[in-house]
C-alpha cells in the first residue's frame, strides 16, 4: 500500500497535476510579463514564483531574512557538506509534490536516523533514570510494546484508520471523504490526548503507560508537546505516513530551494531559454516587505523596508500569518474580517535545536564492557529530549543533534546562549553514557535556534488548539475567490502554516500550488480539461464545511 499526502481534507493529486505533460494552465498573451509578488524565499515562495515564471509571469521575490526560510542547512566553517540543518530536516516519501522538485533538481537523500530505525544502528531511551539500549521495538520492556498496540488499536477504533490509509492510498476522494468528514466533526474540539487517555486502548493500562507514549511515542520520537492539539492534527500525520520513511536531503535541503531559484526549466512560456527565478530577480531578492496597500488601478501596492513602492498585478504571501499584523503594515480590507480572525489566532509552536561538528562519528565504536554502540540515538525526559546522530562516513566530519525540543522544553533554554546550552546538554547525556568522553571529539563552533526568537517567523510552525479547524479552513480555501469581492482579490496565502499539515515541507508545496491555481485564475488564464487544477476540484472535493 503507497500513501502520499492525498488529502484527506482536500484529496488532490497535487504530485500528478505539476508532472503532467500538459502543464498547469495557460494564460493570455496579455498576462504575460506581468508582475507577482512573493513574499518570502522558502518552499512555497520559490515553488510558486518556479512555477509562475514557467507561465510567463514575472515573479518578483521578496525576503526578510535568510534565503529558505525554515528549510535553512547551516554549514559548518571549513566544510563543504557538513550541515546542520536548523528548521525542516527529516522528509517523508509520500511527501510527493516536495520530491518532485527534489528529483528534478538530482539531489541525494538517504533514510533518516530515527528511533528505532536501520539508520540510527541503535536507540537508548532513558526515562525516570532507567535506561534502555534497542535496535527495534522488540529490544525493549513488555511495556514498550503494550504502548505501540495501544497506540494502533486507538487509531483503528477512534478513526476507522486502516480503511482510510487505504482509501488514501487508492486516491479515492469519494471515500476519503466518506471516512474523514465525520471525524473532523467528532475530533475538531478535542485534544490528542483527550484521544488517547478516552481511548479503550489506553483506559485499559496505567498513567505510567501514557507517560511512555508522551515521552517516547513512536516513528519520530515523543509526542507530548502535541497532547494540547486538536487531534485532527496527529491524525492527518498517521494517516499519510508523514512520521514514517523519512530521509534527509544529503548535504542540506536548502539546496531545494537555492537549485529552483537557479535552475531553467525545460519548458517555459515568454522568457527566452535558460530563464531562471534569479535572472528575472537580477540575482538577488528584494528587502523585506513593510506594507502592503490597494492601489488605485487595482492593483497591489508592495513597500520594501527601504521605502520602495512599487505595483503588482498580484501578490503571494508565504510568511508566519502573524507577521502581516506585526511586521508588515498591512491594510485591513485585503482580507475579510473572518479571515484576520483566521490568521490572528494561528498558535505557532516553540521549537529549539543545538548543533555540533564531531571529528568523526565515535559513536560506531564499540563499548567492550556491553558491546554496545558507544553513543545511540537517545530519547529522554532529560531536557535534550531527542538527541540525533548524523554519520558522514568514518574518516569524516560528523554532526551531533545534542537537543531537539518543543514548548515548555524549548523555553527553558530560549534566554541561554550557545555555549550554555551546549554545556547544559553534554551534562544531560553525560548522565545517559557515564564516561564516554563527548567533548573530546567536538570540532569548530557550535550553533543553536529557537524558532520563537526569531523576528520573521515568532515560532517554529502551527499546532492547531481544539476549534480551530474553521480558522485552517478559511486559510486553505482562501485561493478560490470568485465570490470574494475585488477589493479582495489577488492576494494569495501559501506556506505550511496556510497547510493541513503544518511543520511539513509538503504542506508549503501544495499550499503554494493552490496559489499558483489561483493566480492563473485571477488572471484571466484557463486549465487544461486533460490536467484538472486545484480550482477545479475544489467545489467538489474541498473540505467538510463545520456550521459557525
Amino acid at each position: 500500500m503507497t500513501i502520499s499526502l492525498f488529502g484527506p481534507d482536500f484529496p488532490f493529486a497535487y504530485d500528478d497535476w505539476i508532472a503532467h505533460p500538459a502543464g498547469l494552465g495557460a494564460l493570455p498573451d496579455t498576462a504575460h510579463g506581468k508582475r507577482v509578488a512573493i513574499i518570502g524565499s522558502g518552499a512555497a515562495g520559490i515553488v510558486a514564483g518556479y512555477e509562475l515564471m514557467k507561465l510567463g509571469l514575472r515573479p518578483v521575490v521578496f525576503e526578510a531574512g535568510a534565503f529558505g526560510g525554515r528549510l535553512r542547512s547551516h554549514r559548518f566553517e571549513g566544510t563543504k557538506d557538513v550541515v546542520a540543518e536548523l528548521g525542516g530536516m527529516r522528509f517523508p516519501v509520500s511527501s510527493r509534490a516536495f520530491w518532485h522538485y527534489v528529483d528534478l533538481l538530482g539531489l541525494d537523500s538517504a533514510p533518516f536516523p530515527n528511533p528505532l530505525t536501520p539508520a540510527a544502528r541503535s536507540t537508548v531511551i532513558d526515562l525516570l533514570g532507567q535506561t534502555h539500549y534497542a535496535t527495534t521495538l522488540d529490544d525493549l520492556p513488555d511495556l514498550y510494546r503494550a504502548v505501540a498496540d495501544a497506540y494502533d488499536a486507538a487509531l483503528e477504533r477512534g478513526a476507522d484508520f486502516a480503511a482510510l490509509k487505504a482509501a488514501i492510498a487508492a486516491r479515492d476522494p469519494a471515500r476519503i471523504k466518506e471516512i474523514w468528514d465525520p471525524i473532523v466533526k467528532t475530533w475538531d474540539e478535542r485534544t490528542f490526548y483527550d484521544f488517547v487517555a478516552s481511548s479503550d486502548a489506553f483506559q485499559a493500562l496505567s498513567f505510567r503507560h501514557r507517560e511512555v507514549f508522551g515521552q517516547v511515542g513512536f516513528g519520530t520520537g515523543g509526542w507530548d508537546s502535541d497532547f494540547p492539539n486538536s487531534m485532527l492534527e496527529i491524525l492527518r500525520v498517521n494517516a499519510t505516513e508523514c512520521d514514517e520513511n523519512q530521509r534527509l536531503i544529503a548535504g542540506g535541503v536548502a539546496q531545494m530551494p537555492h537549485g529552483l531559484w537557479r535552475h531553467a526549466p525545460e519548458v517555459l512560456v515568454h522568457w527566452p531559454r535558460g530563464t531562471t527565478l534569479a535572472a528575472l530577480n537580477g540575482g538577488a531578492p528584494r528587502a523585506g516587505v513593510a506594507r502592503l496597500r490597494r492601489d488605485e488601478a487595482g492593483g497591489i501596492e508592495v513597500t520594501d523596508r527601504w521605502g520602495r513602492a512599487e505595483p503588482f498585478d498580484a501578490v503571494i504571501v508565504t510568511c508566519q500569518s502573524h507577521l502581516l499584523s506585526t511586521a508588515i503594515d498591512t491594510e485591513e480590507r485585503l482580507f475579510p474580517h473572518a479571515l484576520w480572525m483566521a490568521l490572528d489566532r494561528t498558535r505557532y509552536m516553540q521549537s529549539a535545536k543545538t548543533f555540533v561538528m564531531v571529528d568523526r562519528p565515535f559513536w560506531t565504536d564499540r563499548n567492550p564492557a556491553t558491546g554496545h554502540d558507544t553513543m545511540s540515538m537517545t530519547l529522554t525526559d532529560r531536557m535534550t529530549r531527542g538527541t540525533y546522530l548524523f554519520d558522514n562516513g568514518p574518516d569524516r566530519p560528523s554532526v551531533i543533534c545534542l537537543t531537539y525540543s518543543w514548548m515548555t522544553d524549548a523555553l527553558k533554554v530560549l534566554p541561554l546562549p550557545v555555549d550554555r546550552r551546549v554545556e547544559l546538554a553534554l551534562g544531560a547525556l553525560g548522565q545517559i553514557y557515564p564516561g564516554v568522553d563527548i567533548r573530546g571529539h567536538i570540532v569548530g563552533e557550535p550553533v543553536t535556534i529557537s524558532w520563537e526568537n526569531e523576528p520573521n517567523f515568532l515560532g517554529a510552525f502551527k499546532g492547531a488548539l481544539p476549534g480551530h479547524y474553521r480558522y485552517n479552513h478559511r486559510m486553505f480555501g482562501h485561493f478560490m475567490q470568485e465570490m470574494l469581492p475585488p477589493h479582495e482579490r489577488g492576494i494569495f496565502l501559501a506556506g505550511d502554516g496556510v497547510s493541513w499539515t503544518p511543520a511539513w515541507v509538503e504542506g508549503a508545496v501544495q499550499t503554494s500550488l493552490n496559489a499558483v491555481a489561483g493566480v492563473i485564475a485571477h488572471l484571466g488564464g484557463r486549465f487544461h480539461p486533460e490536467n484538472p487544477s486545484p480550482c477545479d476540484r475544489y467545489p467538489d472535493w474541498g473540505p467538510v464545511v463545520l456550521p459557525e
